[in-house]
């Protein structure tokens, strides 16, 4: 038995709360059971410098975790001058799950950004943060179709993440940290509405896995995203 009581292919309570940050174009607060993440995209009226004149647009994100989102406080990434390297993954990976399911062409020289702050961790921060994040690009771009800004929706299909790992010698899904921190392979899977892979990220932390085993992750992933990319089919119907 897990130590959340759930069985190895079930995901920890998931939610999606759109238009929960006044000011921004499209917002969603994502919860994977404790870890809740707040994520908000912003139209800015101009494509980063390097793209100018290339007649297309571009999805940055960035990531950060609230002083106490962690059982001890954290210091922030700001005060030290620079983001840390794990802070620089994620959130390229959270710009690079977005523009896979994007059509950047259809969004003119307009850069949209994305910010995932986490306000409490509890293992798979990156995972929620991509799912939340679909739905508050989403929102965005219905926003700016609604005002003319843009004349067909850019986006392509959805996207959803979650981990996968072997805790305890079995394969589980959706990690919460009491697993996490103590398991034997831990792996994340980003995946598209029409199953494609955007990213895998799989780790042996302590014995190495098998082919067979990545496979059985896969397959637990596939299961677990097509669920959550039904949870926002949902949240935006």
């Amino acid at each position: 038995m897990r130590p959340s009581k759930r069985a190895a292919d079930e995901l920890r309570p998931v939610t999606l709360e759109r238009a929960v940050a006044r000011y921004a174009e499209g917002s969603c607060l994502v919860k994977f059971g404790e870890t809740h993440v707040l994520c908000t995209a912003s139209l800015e009226d101009k494509p980063p410098p390097w793209l100018r004149g290339q007649g297309r647009g571009w999805i940055t994100a960035e990531y950060a975790m609230l002083p106490r989102a962690t059982h001890t406080r954290t210091r922030r990434e700001s005060s030290s001058g620079k983001p840390s390297g794990r802070t620089q993954e994620i959130q390229r990976l959270i710009g690079r799950s977005l523009r896979a399911v994007t059509n950047l062409q259809a969004l003119g020289e307009r850069q949209i950004a994305i910010d995932c702050d986490v306000l409490q961790a509890d293992g798979g921060t990156r995972t929620a943060s991509i799912t939340g994040a679909w739905v508050a690009l989403h929102d965005c771009l219905k926003w700016m179709r609604a005002r003319s800004i843009i004349k067909d929706m850019p986006l392509r299909d959805h996207v959803a993440a979650v981990s996968c790992g072997v805790s305890a010698g079995e394969i589980v899904l959706d990690l919460d940290y009491v697993e996490d921190s103590a398991a034997q392979t831990d792996a994340n899977f980003v995946i598209t509405g029409a199953g494609g892979l955007v990213e895998v990220q799989a780790t042996a932390e302590g014995a190495v896995f098998e082919q067979e085993q990545l496979l059985a992750m896969l397959a637990l992933a596939r299961s677990g995203c097509e669920q959550l990319v039904a949870l926002q089919k949902a949240t935006v119907a």
